[in-house]
C-alpha cells in the first residue's frame, strides 16, 4: 500500500494542540513568548478558534478577524501550521438572547438557558444560518491562507434535543423509515403491549423522562435519530467548507466510549478520524498497564473507522485534567509513553488541550503544556520538549498504517440495546469492558486487532471476535456464515443473536437469524450470577476457568464440546463449543469466563488462521506500522520495572542503536525499531 502522510507539508508527525490567543489580548508579551516556546517544544501545529465565536462576532453582523490573520501569519512564518476550527461548539450570548430557538430542550421538555457548550439545537434553521454566516466570513479572511492545513468541525459533538423542531424531524424520520405505514412501526416496536399502538406518526414523542420511556424500540430509534440528526448538522458545516476550500481535509474530534452518538455513522463524512484521549492513569482500581490497554482499545476503535489510513489524537493532557473524580498528575515519563502509544496505534499526531492554561473559568486547572508559572523549565514542559525531539526521530513513520488480520465487532446500537435490556443484571452487563478484555488478550499476544462495526467488510480479516452481539443488523448473520465458510475463525459469546434491528426477539432459538446453524448450538436459558455465585468451565484438556456474571444453558446440535460447566444444576452441560462450518470454525462461549483462560482459545484460533503471535512480558505493548516496504515495530513498557523482550531485530530510531535479538526496556521506556 502506498505511503500517504496526513499532512505532507509537515514532512513528519504533527505535534501541537489547542491554542487560544484570544484569551491573552491584554498580554502581547505572552503571545510573543508563546511562539518562542512552541518552537523550543517542537510544536509544528496549532488548533485555532475552537471557542472564538464571541470574539469573531461580538455583536450580530459585526466581525473581528484581524487578530486571527495576525496570529496565523506569525505562526506560519515560524513553521507552525494551523488547524482551523469552526466555532459552533459554543455560542455568543447575543445569539441565544435574540433567537431562543437555537437553545436545546431537555428530556423534561424545558428549554435550556444560555451557557455551557454543545447547547445548540441541531434542527434549528436559524442556528444553521448563523453558523453558515460565521464560517463564510472565516473562510473569507483566512480560509485560503497557506498556513491553514485542515478544518476542525465544531468540537466534541454531543447531546440531544427534545424541542418541537427536533420532535417534528423525528416524526418525519420515522415515517420515512417505516414507509409512512404506522402499522409497520407498531409491529416493529411490539406496541400492542401495554396498549401502546399509535394511529399516526405525529402522535409519537421522543422518550421524555416524564413520558414514554419504556418502549425499547422507541428508545433505540431515538438514539439512532439523534446520531442521524447530528450527522446531518455536521454535514451542513462540512458542505460549506468543502465548497469554499475543497483542498482542505476535514475532521471532528470524537470522545472515547461516548454513548450518545454512533461514531461509525459520522466517520463516513470525515476525511480523517480524530479523537480526544484522556486515559484515567494511575487509578486505584486497575493496574497501570491495564489502563494503557484500555486506551489502546480506544485508539483501535478510532483507527478502524478509516482502515488503511492514519488517525489523529486531537487532544491529550501532558499533566492532569480537571473533570475526573480524582485528577492525578501523570508520573515522570508517562506523557512520552502515552503519546507514543497513540503513534504506535496508528496516529500521525500528538496534540494537546491546551497549549497554555487559562487564568479563569471552568478549565483553568486543566493540564496544558505551559502552566500558570509561564516558564519553559517546568517538568511538564521539558517532557513535551523531549517528546518533540522523539517525534522528529521517528518522523519516517508518518503515513504508515496498522494492517490487522483480526477484528472485534463493536456496535453502538448493539451497546444501546444491551443497556436497555429489562433483564439480566443492571450492574454487570459491561459491554465495553467485555470487548476491552478480549482486545487486551490479543494485545498481550502481540496480535493487531481492528475494532469495527458489524456492517463493515469482513473480507480483510482471518479472525473475527463478536462479544455479546445481542442485536443483529440485517445481513450480518449471512455475512458471518460466509466468513466462516471461506475459512474464517469466528468466536461469539453468550447473549448473541437475541433480537433483530428493532429489538424483536428471534423465534426458533438463540442465536437467531440462522446463527444456531453456524454455531451448532441453541441457548435455552441464561442464568444471571450474583457476585458471590461460583461456577467454572472445565475444559477437555484438564484446565479450567472461573465463570462470573452470566451463564447460558446450551443444547448442542452438531458442535464439538470444548468445555462443560463444573457446578450447579447444569453441571456437565456444554459451555464452550466449536463447530466446523465449511472451511472455517465457529466457536461459541456460553458464559463469561476468566479473561486469561480465553487466551488459550485465541491462540488456537490464531494457529488455525496462520497468524503469528509473540511471547511478550506482561505489560509490554507491541504494534507494527507498515506501508510501501517500510516496517516499524513499537515496543512500550507499560510497567514500573525493567523488562526484556526477545526476538527483536533492527535499529531503534529513538537512540540509533542496533537491536540483535534482545531488547531491554526500562520503566516506561519505548523503542521504535525499524526492521
Amino acid at each position: 500500500m502506498e505511503k500517504k502522510s496526513l499532512f505532507p507539508v509537515i514532512n513528519g508527525l504533527l505535534h501541537g494542540g489547542d491554542y487560544n490567543p484570544d484569551q491573552w489580548f491584554d498580554r502581547p508579551d505572552i503571545l510573543e513568548e508563546d511562539i518562542r516556546m512552541m518552537k523550543k517544544a517542537g510544536i509544528n501545529s496549532a488548533t485555532l478558534g475552537v471557542f472564538s465565536w464571541s470574539i469573531y462576532e461580538p455583536l450580530e453582523g459585526e466581525y473581528n478577524f484581524e487578530w486571527l490573520v495576525d496570529i496565523i501569519d506569525k505562526l506560519y512564518k515560524n513553521g507552525i501550521y494551523t488547524i482551523l476550527s469552526t466555532p459552533s461548539g459554543a455560542r455568543p450570548a447575543w445569539l441565544d438572547e435574540k433567537y431562543p430557538e437555537v437553545m436545546r430542550v431537555d428530556n423534561y421538555g424545558h428549554r435550556n438557558h444560555h451557557g455551557e457548550r454543545h447547547n445548540h439545537c441541531m434542527s434549528s434553521p436559524v442556528y444553521r444560518e448563523k453558523v453558515s454566516n460565521i464560517i463564510h466570513k472565516l473562510v473569507e479572511y483566512v480560509g485560503k491562507h497557506p498556513g491553514v492545513i485542515m478544518w476542525h468541525i465544531s468540537n466534541e459533538l454531543s447531546g440531544e434535543c427534545f424541542c418541537p423542531l427536533c420532535i417534528k424531524r423525528f416524526q418525519n424520520y420515522l415515517a420515512d423509515k417505516f414507509d409512512n405505514d404506522i402499522s409497520k412501526l407498531n409491529h416493529a416496536w411490539w406496541n400492542t403491549f401495554w396498549s401502546h399502538n399509535y394511529n399516526r406518526f405525529d402522535q409519537i414523542e421522543p422518550p421524555f423522562k416524564n413520558g414514554e420511556n419504556t418502549n425499547l424500540g422507541l428508545n433505540l430509534e431515538w438514539k439512532r435519530f439523534t446520531t442521524w440528526n447530528m450527522n446531518e448538522y455536521m454535514k451542513s458545516e462540512i458542505k460549506i467548507v468543502k465548497e469554499l476550500t475543497p483542498n482542505l481535509p476535514v475532521t471532528s474530534n470524537f470522545m472515547q466510549f461516548y454513548g450518545g452518538l454512533d461514531y461509525n455513522v459520522l466517520a463516513d463524512e470525515l476525511d480523517v478520524i480524530s479523537w480526544d484521549s484522556y486515559p484515567e492513569l494511575h487509578n486505584n482500581y486497575e493496574k497501570f498497564y491495564e489502563s494503557m490497554e484500555r486506551n489502546s482499545f480506544c485508539h483501535a476503535i478510532m483507527r478502524s473507522m478509516k482502515r488503511g489510513k492514519p488517525f489523529m489524537m486531537m487532544e491529550s493532557a501532558p499533566g492532569f485534567v480537571n473533570w475526573l473524580p480524582y485528577n492525578k498528575v501523570r508520573r515522570p515519563g508517562v506523557h512520552k509513553l502515552s503519546s507514543m502509544q497513540a503513534v504506535a496505534c496508528g496516529s500521525d499526531t500528538v496534540q494537546y488541550f491546551q497549549w497554555r492554561k487559562g487564568r479563569g473559568s471552568f478549565e483553568q486547572y486543566h493540564g496544558a503544556v505551559v502552566d500558570h508559572l509561564g516558564k519553559d523549565d517546568t517538568r511538564i514542559f521539558k517532557e513535551v520538549e523531549d517528546l518533540g525531539i522523539a517525534l522528529k526521530k521517528i518522523s519516517k513513520t508518518a503515513g504508515t498504517i496498522i494492517e490487522a488480520k483480526t477484528a472485534l465487532l463493536y456496535d453502538w446500537d448493539n451497546k444501546w440495546a444491551i443497556e436497555d435490556i429489562k433483564g439480566l443484571s443492571k450492574n454487570t452487563k459491561n459491554y465495553d469492558n467485555v470487548c476491552l478484555s478480549f482486545y487486551s488478550e490479543f494485545l498481550r499476544l502481540g496480535i493487531e486487532m481492528d475494532v469495527i462495526s458489524s456492517d463493515r467488510d469482513f473480507l480483510n480479516y482471518d479472525i473475527i471476535i463478536a462479544p455479546m452481539l445481542y442485536m443483529l443488523r440485517p445481513g450480518v448473520a449471512d455475512r458471518l456464515k460466509a466468513f466462516v465458510n471461506k475459512g474464517g475463525q469466528l468466536l461469539a459469546t453468550y447473549l448473541t443473536g437475541y433480537v433483530d434491528i428493532n429489538q424483536l426477539c428471534y423465534l426458533g432459538g438463540f442465536p437467531g437469524d440462522g446463527l444456531n446453524e453456524l454455531f451448532g448450538i441453541i441457548s435455552e436459558e441464561i442464568d444471571t450470577l450474583y457476585p458471590d455465585d461460583k461456577n467454572i468451565a472445565e475444559f477437555t484438556d484438564g484446565s479450567s476457568g472461573i465463570i462470573k456474571d452470566y451463564a447460558e444453558i446450551l443444547r448442542v446440535n452438531n458442535a464439538s464440546v470444548l468445555a462443560t460447566y463444573g457446578q450447579d444444576f447444569y453441571k456437565c452441560t456444554p459451555v464452550v463449543t466449536a463447530n466446523n462450518y465449511g472451511k472455517g470454525t465457529a466457536y461459541y462461549v456460553g458464559a463469561r469466563i476468566a479473561q486469561s483462560k480465553m487466551r488459550d482459545i485465541f491462540i488456537q484460533m490464531a494457529q488455525k488462521a496462520g497468524i503469528e503471535y509473540k511471547k511478550l512480558p506482561l505489560g509490554v505493548e507491541y504494534h507494527k506500522r507498515t506501508t510501501d516496504g517500510e516496517s516499524y515495530e513499537f515496543y512500550l513498557n507499560n510497567t514500573e520495572s525493567s523488562v526484556v523482550v526477545e526476538d527483536v531485530n533492527g535499529t531503534n530510531l529513538l537512540n540509533d542503536k542496533k537491536v540483535n535479538g534482545i531488547l531491554e526496556l526500562e520503566k516506561y521506556e519505548i523503542a521504535v525499531v525499524e526492521l
